[in-house]
């Protein structure tokens, strides 16, 4: 008997310290570092996009220009890769798609601001964008006068103030066509969900956004933006809003919705393009109040129309192959440089050292200037 005793003694501890190691390499796992390490539509842009880059590399030398992609769409600065106005490309889009949107120049005239917005007949909440700026850069939705006040206040840049949209569905599609010809194609479809979590009546908003790998990466900046409301316990079912802009980098998820692509979409979206003086390739970034009315061209309000520098998103989708998004990415470039070509045949200039070496220090002018 006594034999068994350090067997008796022994199986129980050894299941206790394999539970708690368990344990603590399931908490390891997820940890922010390794949640970003475990998923590459986390990872760095400069890593992501290394096959890309020798790509360009490689385009270019073909186009004889490292800017060919500027010629993509010659009404825009430099075909919508780096430095464009959002403003501009807005105002090349038909008012019946777009919402109310008022350009204001950095450090603004507080009273003549105030008189702006209630003439262009703007109401809170606003979404506050620079009018030149990616990946959700200091994009706010503005849900009172102070809040306006503050964001003047500290925009080192030009920005815009939008009207809210608050149709349900947010999306992304991507199009693209041969200059010359009538018919484009619309090669993605992004469907954007917002960072959120649902209420158990048990645990406080903090608690359930470290359940949630998403949002567990966002904590930082949610607790900066929510302070102690995060300590509040949301009842069954409730969904808590976290973060109200459909950006990636803020958190929300990116869906694959290229079922939605039907030749009867296409040809709404070539009509909308087609009124675009000098558009060719891009992604529209929009909402709309259901399918239906996206498929009837109603109640559609596009957001932002970005150019060369825009992404198929669909494949920021939980789970998508690293090697089918560049493929899909590798394809588009080649998109992107068959339709610059074209246009440069057709007599438009690529941009040159010196005008891209202008934008340059202008963008990083506009984000080193002391708020």
């Amino acid at each position: 008997m006594q034999s068994l005793n350090p067997i008796l003694v022994t199986q129980p501890t050894t299941a206790f310290s394999f539970a708690k190691a368990k344990e603590a390499l399931g908490n390891q796992l997820r940890s922010p570092f390794f949640i970003r390490l475990l998923s590459w539509e986390y990872w760095p842009f400069a890593v992501v996009y290394v096959p890309v880059f020798v790509y360009w590399l490689w385009l270019s030398l073909k186009a004889r220009s490292f800017f060919f992609f500027s010629a993509a769409n010659p009404s825009i600065e430099s075909g919508g890769l780096l430095g464009e106005s959002k403003i501009d490309i807005l105002d090349k889009i038909s008012d019946e798609f777009k919402p109310k949107t008022l350009f204001v120049s950095a450090s603004p005239d507080l009273h003549s601001l105030f008189g702006r917005v209630e003439g262009a007949g703007l109401t809170f909440p606003l979404i506050a964008k620079p009018n030149a700026g990616e990946r959700g850069w200091r994009v706010e939705k503005l849900n009172r006068w102070e809040d306006l006040l503050d964001y003047s206040q500290e925009s080192p840049v030009d920005f815009l103030l939008q009207e809210y949209v608050d149709y349900p569905l947010e999306l992304g599609v991507f199009y693209y066509r041969m200059p010359g010809q009538q018919q484009g194609t619309i090669s993605s479809i992004v469907e954007k969900e917002f960072l959120s979590v649902t209420g158990n009546g048990r645990d406080c908003i903090e608690t359930l956004i470290r359940q949630n790998d998403r949002a567990l990466l966002q904590l930082d900046a949610l607790t900066a933006r929510y302070g102690d409301e995060l300590e509040r316990i949301p009842i069954p079912g409730e969904t808590v809003l976290l973060m109200p802009i459909g950006n990636h980098s803020r958190g929300t998820k990116f869906l694959n919705a290229n079922y939605l692509i039907t030749p009867e979409l296409t040809q709404l979206f070539d009509r909308i393009s087609g009124s675009i003086d000098g558009f060719y390739f891009g992604r529209y970034d929009l909402r709309c109040r259901s399918l239906a009315d996206l498929y009837a061209g109603e109640h559609i309000r596009i957001l932002e129309l970005n150019g060369a520098g825009a992404e198929p998103a669909h494949i920021y989708q939980p789970g998508f192959s690293i090697w089918e998004a560049w493929g899909i990415l590798l394809h588009h470039w080649r998109v992107l440089f068959d339709i610059s070509r074209e246009n440069h045949r057709r007599g438009v200039a690529y941009m040159t050292f010196a005008e891209a070496h202008t934008i340059y220090k202008r963008i990083q002018a506009g984000k080193t200037q002391p708020n």
